[in-house]
């Protein structure tokens, strides 16, 4: 199975000037975990909910004064489109990450989560449940 089966097409970006307040909204309203943080370089970055936690919550940060750029993931690993869920697991692994961008060459096109990776797992399960009964 490859990334472009199981990763979210519709992938939320914020600009890197966003305020953590006005991000935690956006991921709140569309039950999401992650953001993809828009930046003038080349590459880009993330804010999850663990940068929330270990960079807002715990270091007493404004999250209304408080930009994304100050708490965002800034250097993240990219799973491509054709990448195999094995690799997929084990990048996720190493680096410890809940979430992968996904890219088309150099284009975003989605992102995978764990809750994805445990859907493809749960789905296989039942598959192999309905063989045995």
């Amino acid at each position: 199975m490859k990334a472009s089966e199981i990763m979210t097409h519709d992938v939320l970006s914020v600009s890197e000037d966003t305020s953590v307040m006005d991000a935690v909204k956006i991921m709140d309203k569309n039950k999401i975990g992650a953001l993809i943080v828009q930046t003038p370089r080349p590459t880009f970055g993330i804010f999850t909910q663990r940068d929330l936690l270990s960079r807002v919550v715990a270091r007493r940060k404004s999250v209304k004064n408080t930009k994304i750029r100050d708490v965002m993931t800034e250097t993240i690993k990219c799973a491509q489109v054709n990448d195999n869920i094995d690799d997929i697991t084990r990048l996720m692994y190493e680096q410890d990450v809940r979430y992968l961008p996904v890219m088309d060459g150099r284009k975003l096109v989605g992102i995978i989560s764990n809750d994805d990776l445990f859907k493809v797992v749960f789905r296989s399960s039942e598959g192999y449940k309905e063989e045995v009964l």
